[in-house]
């Protein structure tokens, strides 16, 4: 397929790699010429700006880090609503349900479908083609693009509402998001009294309690103390916020959530937007007085 592909970030980068290194032909753009001249070096061509791409190519895909970057990339001036050839703009993007069906409508008077389809599997799973990928969308362009995205991960149709597939990646950060701090508490609790870390997360991943914080964020990123799983923590406090939003736009009231969802404020006040995610469980670590991992996988208290 010829492919337009926007947004050359962490995930983007490994996303429009492998469908270049897979045979499609893409046509891609980024603010920073460094990645861009990347793709160009594995054979990809360069274009100035997302309407340049849509001019071009039937099949725009974006990879955009913010709900605003979504918005003006497929809908501002320049951007993809204004191409002459783009038939559906598939945004692999989290931006919530309700951003969705707003870029959907806008998209839908010039006659272009929008495909939501955000992934899970962070940068890893970018990398080796493993993501996650949910997709709502009208079942034949779904059936068109899905060659291409079987390409990036495991394609999930989630149904033809717009939005939906958003649904899904909010259900599934915010299980991520819980993961990690819920992971962290319990670690914690255990160094306090005197357990070793590295052997609390071996029994959990062999018990009922194991989950993806235990299996992959704590012996890579966490015991290690390298805090560098690829996924920052301004990046999952958008997804924590981003679910909140929608269960209150469906009545909902979810105590868990408001719960986590406190918890990744605290982190992103301390640590900062740019901070890996897995360092969520440092302001934990501080108010216990305990430092959990280091060297030898060991713990001891904070000085």
């Amino acid at each position: 397929m010829d492919i337009g592909f926007i947004g050359l970030g962490k995930m983007g980068f490994p996303m429009a790699r492998r469908l270049v290194e897979a045979g499609h032909q893409l046509v891609v753009f980024d603010t920073r010429k460094e990645v861009v001249d990347q793709l160009i070096a594995l054979g990809a061509q360069a274009a100035s700006s997302p309407k340049d791409i849509a001019d071009r190519v039937e099949t725009v895909m974006a990879s955009l880090p913010s709900l605003q970057a979504s918005l003006e990339v497929a809908t501002g001036s320049g951007g993809v609503i204004e191409g002459k050839r783009v038939k559906r703009f598939v945004d692999l993007s989290t931006v919530g349900s309700q951003m969705a069906v707003k870029i959907h409508g806008l998209l839908a008077s010039k006659h272009i479908v929008q495909i939501d389809s955000p992934v899970s599997g962070g940068v890893g799973g970018a990398e080796k083609g493993t993501l996650a990928v949910m997709v709502s969308a009208p079942r034949a362009d779904f059936e068109i693009v899905k060659p291409a995205l079987d390409v990036i991960g495991k394609v999930f149709f989630i149904g033809e509402k717009p939005g939906s597939g958003q649904t899904m990646k909010l259900a599934n950060n915010f299980l991520s998001a819980t993961a990690m701090v819920a992971t962290s508490e319990a670690v914690v609790m255990g160094v306090k009294s005197g357990l070793d870390p590295a052997v609390m997360i071996d029994v959990i991943n062999a018990g009922s309690g194991m989950n993806t914080a235990s299996r992959d964020k704590f012996p890579r990123a966490v015991l290690p103390r390298s805090f560098d799983f690829g996924f920052a923590t301004g990046l999952m406090v958008k997804d924590v916020r981003l679910a909140l939003d929608e269960m209150k736009s469906l009545g909902l009231s979810m105590e868990v959530a408001e719960a986590v969802g406190r918890l990744w404020e605290v982190v992103i006040r301390e640590m900062g937007p740019e901070s890996d995610f897995t360092s969520a469980i440092k302001p934990i670590e501080k108010a216990a007085g305990v430092v959990v991992g280091g060297a030898k996988g060991g713990s001891h208290a904070a000085k």
